[in-house]
């Protein structure tokens, strides 16, 4: 087994990622990794420039996954590896590149799609999915508005977080040029304090939000706890989901929340597929409501997350990463009519172009 990374930066054509935690961004910083076994080609991805959500720095996690591909025994059984993949120490980003990139060479050896290798049944490959809104001049904001619904993508994410005011009169554009055609959500990216937080829920609620992600920061969950326990519309966990241990603090504090509270699983803080999957169906299992997601990722990482979608049935998806990118080396992912769609191939359906010189393994 012959294992390589890569390294690229993917850019979209005129839209800038920009959120209340992240500020503006101009690219996406991603590693591949390739594995091939002689037969079969696979290949994970994993963003690296998101210290905003998990505080690790591009540099320190290249060193990371420097070291995980050139310390593992790549002939071992792809299911073994996995198995002790969340406990080797390597922090999650690269843990969900590993992941999937052992989920694609077993699809691919099984000889079906990623999806139904893991629901154990044949699906369709697509999956409905939101478009987000960040922040932006009106004027930009209003143009991606009337862009997105004119595809046929009327399931919109609003970053919010910043001005009230102006959260309220965007929201309010989109309902009085479109009505109940489009379906609204919000993300606050942990930006209000429990204090102001009530308020501002309020203020948003006469627009229908199927939900509000993230009011507060990650960490509290008793003042999470308490706002979803009045709160108008259900509150969506996002960053406060980091890790399993996170997944089964929601599934305690349910009852105590009034059931208001959402979980927003994504592959990067969780480590990848694996744990994510295992969350999904913990949620699952609780009755709680889930969403699979992702950051603003290329075709790779939004193909697993779609592929887990297509096998988990959640109530909410975000798999709009890819749509745009202009310098994907990745094929096989086309967005259309509100739903984003994979070839049906064996693994995770895309055809893949190394984008550069290898990145060195060695010191």
């Amino acid at each position: 087994m012959k294992a390589q990374l890569y390294r690229s930066m993917l850019t979209y054509a005129g839209l800038t990622v920009h959120t209340a935690s992240s500020g503006p961004v101009a690219g996406l910083d991603t590693l591949y990794l390739e594995l091939d076994d002689g037969q079969h080609r696979a290949i994970g991805e994993v963003r690296i420039n998101c210290a905003y959500l998990n505080g690790y720095q591009p540099d320190d996690l290249l060193a990371a996954a420097r070291k995980a591909v050139s310390t593992t025994d790549w002939d071992t059984p792809p299911e073994i590896l996995r198995a002790g993949l969340q406990e080797s120490g390597f922090p999650a980003p690269v843990r969900m590149l590993i992941d999937i990139a052992l989920w694609d060479l077993s699809a691919k050896r099984a000889g079906l799609p990623l999806a139904h290798f893991l629901a154990g049944e044949r699906r369709a490959l697509s999956h409905a999915t939101n478009q987000t809104l960040f922040l932006s001049s009106d004027d930009a904001f209003d143009r991606q508005v009337a862009d997105y619904v004119s595809r046929g993508f009327c399931d919109l994410k609003l970053r919010v977080g910043q001005d009230i005011e102006t959260d309220c009169a965007r929201h309010a554009r989109i309902r009085a040029a479109y009505g109940k055609r489009v379906k609204l959500a919000a993300d606050a990216n942990g930006a209000w304090s429990e204090v102001e937080a009530p308020e501002r829920l309020a203020a948003l609620a006469p627009y229908g939000l199927a939900y509000l992600e993230q009011p507060l920061a990650a960490g509290d969950w008793d003042a999470m706890v308490r706002l979803a326990a009045g709160a108008p519309m259900p509150l969506m966990l996002d960053e406060s989901l980091a890790s399993p241990a996170d997944v089964h603090e929601l599934i305690a504090r349910r009852d105590d929340a009034h059931g208001m509270l959402q979980g927003h699983l994504k592959l990067i803080k969780l480590g990848g597929l694996t744990p994510a999957l295992a969350a999904a169906r913990a949620l699952e299992g609780a009755g709680i409501a889930f969403m699979i997601g992702q950051m603003n990722e290329g075709a790779v990482a939004t193909a697993a997350a779609l592929h887990l979608a297509v096998a988990t049935r959640p109530l909410h998806a975000e798999l709009y990463g890819a749509d745009g990118l202009v310098n994907d080396p990745a094929e096989g992912l086309s967005y259309a009519d509100g739903r984003v769609e994979v070839c049906e191939a064996a693994g995770l359906g895309l055809k893949f172009m190394a984008p550069s010189a290898p990145v060195s393994l060695g010191e």
